[in-house]
């Protein structure tokens, strides 16, 4: 049996305005490199909707996918990358309270809460 080389074309990951102010905000606060520290978003299994968001600020890692946008840094580990690319990282501030937010294009449903989400076809996405 033959097998098939499928190539995942990534689309990217990029900031809002306000997004990329915080990011850049917090790490020179830290006095990080900005030459190889970034937000990392990742995906993990949780949640009531089955996935769940992972956002810190890190070091690039062998295997990351970078995206450059802004001057900034985003990281994105390779089983992450199908379920957040094409997503915009955003910095709200509203009566919920302030922090991150992802506005994800694969996502179909998500909890109230706002920190769990799935996508269209998951079986799909992770056989990329």
């Amino acid at each position: 049996m033959t097998g098939t080389t499928v190539t995942y074309q990534a689309k990217g990951v990029q900031f809002t305005e306000r997004g990329a102010a915080k990011v850049r905000e917090f790490l020179e606060s830290q006095g990080a490199d900005i030459t190889s520290a970034g937000l990392r978003v990742g995906v993990r299994g949780g949640g009531c909707s089955g996935f769940q968001y992972q956002l810190a600020f890190d070091d690039q890692h062998d295997g990351d996918a970078v995206f450059e946008d802004r001057g900034l840094r985003i990281l994105v580990d390779a089983p992450s990358l199908p379920y957040v690319d094409g997503s915009e990282i955003d910095y709200v501030d509203s009566l919920q309270g302030a922090g991150f937010q992802v506005n994800n294009p694969n996502v179909t449903a998500a909890c109230g809460c706002g920190s769990s989400f799935r996508v269209a076809d998951e079986e799909q996405v992770s056989a990329v």
